[in-house]
């Protein structure tokens, strides 16, 4: 048991796998007797869990190690996480001072690293190749709101694309046990979770190292049998593994959600060789008349790169010809970043930021026009819709074509409360939102006359 009166901040970088280790590293340590609070940098340990992903991210940890390291005191420093395990020992030279350097898959010894950095005055520097450890499923301790969680299902990644930093620092794929997956799933239901975002580098892959068979539908049988949970999302799914059991599983579960977020990266057949991805355009096309068809309300999802080495103005345009005859959903798109360690870095023809920059904006435009059009055939349906907020009045959720955080509301009158799963009659849209009212409300006379909060001004460019 720890000493009385340790207080713990725990600073978390990245993204929602990220999340999901600083809550298990919270638990473990606040089994031990430690106080987790997040409250101020007046703690007896700070604990940086970085992201190294891309340069812009790897900058912005830096940042934090070294504002943590200049504010701390008597106290402590941990950082962990990715870029600790990407940088390894040129990390403690280029942002020193921490006490401690960990990288991924620590979080079940937590209570170890910080026992051995309180007693130690030796820097501690464990950036091994990872070997990842589960913590144990009751100790998580949980942020956020609590009817929608985070699952992570699997670690790593066996994929080689020429543009990624993730195995490199995450290690090969491994799954988490589906009985552990089941338990977690179970604890979380007991504790008020609605829904689950299952989460992995390549949901599709699950169960492979364990079970020698791609054991996704089974485990999504199994999580639909869950009592207390309402809906089960999956992010994120690798375009080739997306099988025709995959998807009969998902459109005959009640619980599992019609929303595929399926990073395509791009589209011509030059740049996905390039990139080391699978298939072209056409074939994902096909792909999603086959997702329309077995679920027709299914929300897709999908991020693109672009401006990728070698790029040809032709090849762009095949990008831009996919996504008006697609018609997403949700389209997000990043700047090809050029990381250290990746083949890509290397690679002849890197296209000019200025070229990069004009491309994103044409890109986004025109996605923005589609998105509008595709939000506005919703207007007159009645969609169910968990509540996430209330917001001076109004209440904010999201439907089953809304991941947390990263797509858009719907906003809507009604009197139901965060937590809680309404059906909403959608009447007026916006290039990300949703607006309606929920079902059997009556808005008093005095009611204020809805705004969008998000207005768009969609132009296509010529």
């Amino acid at each position: 048991m720890a000493e009385s009166g340790q207080k713990i901040r725990i600073i978390t970088l990245g993204c929602a796998k990220n999340e999901v280790d600083s809550e298990e590293i919270a638990g473990v340590l606040r089994a031990q007797g430690h106080r987790i609070d997040g409250s101020g940098p007046q703690s007896d340990i700070t604990i940086i869990n970085t992201c190294g992903f891309l340069e812009s991210s790897k900058q912005e940890s830096i940042d934090a190690i070294r504002k943590a390291v200049r504010s701390k005191g008597k106290g402590k420093v941990i950082v962990a996480g990715c870029l600790a395990q990407r940088m390894g020992v040129e990390l403690a030279r280029v942002a020193p001072g921490a006490d401690a350097y960990v990288g991924v898959g620590q979080m079940g010894r937590f209570d170890e690293i910080v026992q051995r950095t309180l007693t130690s005055s030796e820097q501690l520097l464990e950036v091994e190749p990872p070997h990842h450890r589960w913590a144990d499923v009751p100790t998580r301790a949980r942020t956020g709101r609590p009817w929608s969680a985070y699952l992570k299902i699997s670690e790593g990644c066996d994929h080689q694309c020429t543009f990624c930093t993730i195995p490199s620092f995450r290690g090969r794929h491994v799954s988490k046990p589906m009985e552990r997956v089941l338990d977690e799933a179970r604890h979380l239901a007991t504790t008020g979770t609605r829904e689950v975002n299952l989460i992995a580098q390549d949901v599709t892959q699950y169960g492979f190292d364990l079970y020698q068979k791609f054991s996704l539908p089974r485990l999504l049988r199994e999580l639909n049998e869950i009592e207390g949970l309402d809906w089960i999302r999956l992010l994120y799914f690798y375009p080739n593994k997306l099988t025709d059991e995959v998807i009969e599983a998902m459109a005959t579960l009640p619980k599992v959600l019609p929303y595929i977020d399926i990073p395509l990266q791009h589209v011509h057949s030059d740049t996905l060789r390039r990139m080391k991805r699978p298939w072209e355009g056409e074939r994902y096309l096909k792909l999603f008349e086959k997702l329309r068809k077995a679920m027709p309300d299914c929300a897709i999802r999908t991020t693109f790169i672009v401006g990728f080495p070698g790029e040809t103005s032709q090849e762009f345009q095949a990008l831009i010809d996919f996504i008006r005859q697609a018609r997403l959903d949700r389209v997000g798109a990043f700047l090809f970043s050029r990381e250290p360690g990746t083949p890509s870095y290397d690679m002849p023809d890197q296209v000019p930021s200025k070229v990069k920059k004009e491309r994103f904006d044409r890109l986004m435009s025109i996605q923005q026009v589609i998105s509008l059009e595709v939000n506005r055939s919703w207007i007159g349906k009645t969609v169910p819709v968990l509540v996430d907020e209330v917001r001076e009045g109004w209440r904010a959720g999201r439907s089953h074509r809304d991941a947390p955080e990263i797509d858009g509301w719907v906003y809507f009158q009604g009197d139901a409360e965060p937590g809680q799963l309404v059906q909403v009659r959608i009447d007026h849209a916006e290039a990300y939102d949703l607006y309606g009212t929920q079902a059997g409300f009556t808005a008093p006379e005095a009611g204020r006359k809805l705004t969008p909060l998000r207005q768009a001004s969609p132009r296509v460019p010529q």
